[in-house]
């Protein structure tokens, strides 16, 4: 047996005692005494110190980060949210003040700048006025929007800040994700709170403060503006009834004197969207036992489908309703029109007999609610009046003569001199009446809405006009007509005059019957203010 060198048996020894070497010194590391100069923080210090770094960084993330400019129907605001100890809105008009809605409970407000007025959006809303009636609905949209990109704002913002701040200070990545955390649990508490103590009706309650300290009277001369409107048209067709009433008893008129059987058209024209010309005209017709009324043209303003809902009443007016297409009314208020009861839409020349009497008209062949005046418009309008006038010689050949004619411009009106006794129109928002060189009474009827939204674009607002046209049943022609003239918007007036055509006046001679009507305009005969 080979012996094994001292050198490298004295190496396996050590080799076998290390472990035992370690473990001693192990063991006396461990059972080392430890010197404290302090003793160790508490649980709740710790925890309070924690609470505070979460606060401080939660607001300074708030501060730097947690806002989001949001455009409010025409305005463009700033909103922010708030540590808070009372919760609420506030919502800053500079320099006029701020108004607080006591909106929710929580430790977080939210506060609104409004910044500015939006030019565009602001001459969009007076260009467009139908987009009034979803106003609300699109600042509900805009509102709810600009509120959910706040809340991931601010989430974002607050965990950063605390979990930022919370490396700074104790310099340990676990801290720092427990500080996040931490504010990110107190930022959902916050916001289940204001959720579950929201109260919608706060914006009825508002405090004001600064320059809007006199707000409420003037938001409650605005409330009855809104509330009391339905007064307001009831009041314009009183003072409708009461005016024709007087006129009736103080007229003396010996010259022409309506009987039952006379036919009574009720004229207007460019209605523009006034929901008080409603009122006016079932006022009208009832008080004058109208037997059809006649409108040439302009009822909407924009001829959206969102109108639409305007036109409803004309059923309930009691009287069937006659109607040419004005350069307001599109092909979709066309539509709606045709599919209501009680009313005849007139197009193409397109005739019907109603009431006794025949009427023939044609839509207005622009569509310009922008009130532009394209290349070519006055060539289009005497086209249509060219139209018109042939199939109101087709009707003559075919043994049905047209006894009115209806055009919503008086340029294509005149083209059908000669072709009918009577043709109506409007557009021009003031009345007229004319006889054309081959005989046709022109008459021009003026605004039934006082221009309707575009009443106060002039310096006085324009009158509401409309007219009753008296028909002999038997001849068919037209007798006398009784201009009815209110005044504008905030006015008091009415003025009520008949007019006599110059052949059915004192001493006149009979005319012809194949005349389509006198050659001399009429005169006014008595008027009651």
């Amino acid at each position: 047996m080979a012996r094994v060198p001292a050198i490298a048996v004295t190496a396996l020894n050590r080799i076998r005692r290390t472990p035992h070497l370690l473990t001693r010194r192990h063991r006396s590391r461990r059972q080392a005494p430890v010197l404290e100069l302090a003793a160790r923080p508490r649980p709740w210090t710790r925890g309070l110190g924690l609470v505070a770094v979460v606060l401080l960084g939660a607001w300074l993330g708030l501060l730097a980060v947690g806002n989001v400019r949001v455009p409010v129907g025409p305005m463009n605001t700033t909103m922010t949210l708030r540590p808070s100890l009372t919760g609420g809105t506030k919502i800053n008009v500079s320099p006029l003040g701020a108004l607080e809605l006591n909106s929710h409970h929580g430790p977080v407000r939210l506060d609104v700048n409004v910044d500015q007025l939006d030019p565009e959006r602001a001459s969009a809303l007076v260009d467009h006025p139908e987009r009034l009636s979803g106003l609300q609905d699109e600042v509900a949209h805009d509102v709810e929007h600009g509120t959910l990109d706040l809340a991931l704002r601010s989430g974002i913002a607050v965990v950063s800040g605390a979990t930022a701040l919370g490396l700074a200070v104790y310099r340990r990545p676990r801290r720092a994700l427990a500080a996040g955390g931490t504010a990110l649990a107190l930022l959902a508490a916050s916001g289940a709170t204001a959720y579950a103590t929201w109260n919608p009706n706060s914006v009825l309650e508002p405090k004001y403060s600064g320059l809007l300290s006199s707000a409420p009277s003037l938001v409650g001369n605005a409330r009855n503006i809104v509330t009391e409107f339905d007064v307001y048209q009831k009041e314009l067709a009183r003072l409708v009834t009461n005016v024709t009433k007087l006129y009736d008893v103080t007229s003396t008129l010996p010259a022409y004197q309506p009987d039952p059987t006379t036919v009574r058209v009720l004229h207007v024209s460019d209605i523009h969207l006034n929901p008080a010309s409603w009122k006016i005209i079932a006022s009208l017709v009832e008080q004058y036992k109208v037997n059809v009324i006649v409108d040439t043209g302009d009822t909407m303003d924009h001829g959206t489908a969102a109108e639409n809902g305007f036109l409803d009443p004309i059923a309930d007016l009691g009287a069937p309703y006659v109607w040419v297409r004005g350069n307001h009314d599109s092909a979709t208020t066309q539509r709606y029109l045709s599919r209501m009861k009680n009313v005849h839409v007139l197009d193409d020349g397109r005739a019907e007999t109603i009431a006794g009497l025949r009427f023939a008209g044609i839509g207005d062949p622009q569509f310009t609610p922008d009130r532009s005046n394209p290349p070519g418009a006055d060539a289009s309008e005497q086209l249509a009046g060219d139209r018109l006038a042939a199939a109101l010689r087709d009707q003559r050949t075919a043994g049905t003569p047209v006894d009115v004619a209806m055009a919503h411009e008086p340029s294509a009106a005149r083209e059908v001199d000669g072709e009918v006794p009577l043709v109506l129109c409007g557009h021009l928002h003031h009345e007229g009446d004319e006889i054309l060189k081959y005989g046709t009474r022109l008459r021009m009827e003026g605004s039934t809405g006082g221009s309707g939204l575009r009443a106060l674009e002039h310096k006085y607002p324009a009158p509401i006009e409309a007219s009753i046209l008296y028909f002999d049943r038997d001849t068919r022609r037209l007798q006398a007509w009784d201009a009815i003239k209110l005044g504008g918007l905030g006015e008091t007036t009415a003025e009520v005059t008949r007019h006599l055509p110059k052949e059915n006046q004192p001493g006149a001679a009979s005319p012809s019957p194949s005349s389509p009507s006198s050659s001399t305009p009429s005169a006014p005969t008595s008027s009651a203010p």
